[in-house]
């Protein structure tokens, strides 16, 4: 089955409609596929909803696709860099689930590997556990989590092969592995795609099982925050 596609447009063809979940992998300004992203906002499909850790910034990222109003509601669990997602959200414009980042890691992961939910400790007592099953297990109280399904995953990884076997760097590794795993159709962008047998098996991050579309491109290498200290006077 060929996987490798000339570009992000190409590589979504038939994939997008009104009304979806997308998962997205990456971590702040980190590991994002930012060339599917735009290709999402080019395509005009609206009313999504996107499982992320959080929007990145006003104008890169996710925050490209609040800013057409192409997203409706987001799954996530940081809101901090983005003003356009706080002020869409404290106004009542965007739909937003809480989620603390390691259940929400999980839940992509559960639903990747065919768990449908999940009970943990995390947000008990907390307007996260609001609506949610509570159960005890060894007189402690636990919430049930949702695993999540995603109409699409959209990830960035470091290297992978034609065959999708991939690899993340740092802290790109931490979402983009589930986010893709949660993904009923995952499409991957690459720095690099090099030929199967070219990567140490060891060094697989995510099996290319997961991985149905790549497409290789140019990045940006954007520093979210940055924090200098003043030159010494000799």
């Amino acid at each position: 089955m060929k996987k490798v596609f000339a570009n992000a447009t190409e590589a979504l063809d038939g994939l997008l409609h009104d009304g979806m979940l997308i998962a997205a992998g990456g971590f702040g300004l980190c590991g994002i596929p930012e060339l599917l992203i735009e290709a999402i906002r080019e395509s005009g499909v609206k009313n999504i909803s996107v499982a992320s850790n959080n929007a990145g910034v006003d104008d890169f990222g996710l925050g490209r696709l609040l800013e057409t109003r192409q997203i409706s509601k987001m799954i996530s669990s940081y809101v901090g860099e983005n003003a356009e997602f706080m002020r869409q959200y404290l106004s009542g414009e965007l739909e937003l689930e809480f989620n603390p980042q390691g259940t929400l890691a999980e839940r992509m992961r559960a639903g990747g590997c065919g768990i449908p939910g999940f009970y943990t400790k995390t947000g008990v007592g907390t307007v996260i556990a609001e609506g949610k099953d509570h159960k005890d297990f060894d007189g402690q109280t636990y919430i049930l989590e949702r695993g999540i399904v995603a109409d699409l995953a959209i990830v960035k990884a470091w290297k992978a092969d034609t065959t999708g076997n991939a690899i993340f760097r740092k802290t790109a590794r931490n979402f983009n592995p589930p986010a893709a795993m949660c993904g009923r159709v995952c499409v991957m962008e690459v720095e690099e795609i090099v030929e199967p047998g070219a990567l140490d098996p060891d060094a697989i991050h995510l099996p290319g099982i997961y991985v149905h579309r790549l497409i290789q491109g140019d990045h940006e290498k954007r520093i979210e925050q940055r924090t200098l200290r003043k030159r010494e006077e000799a």
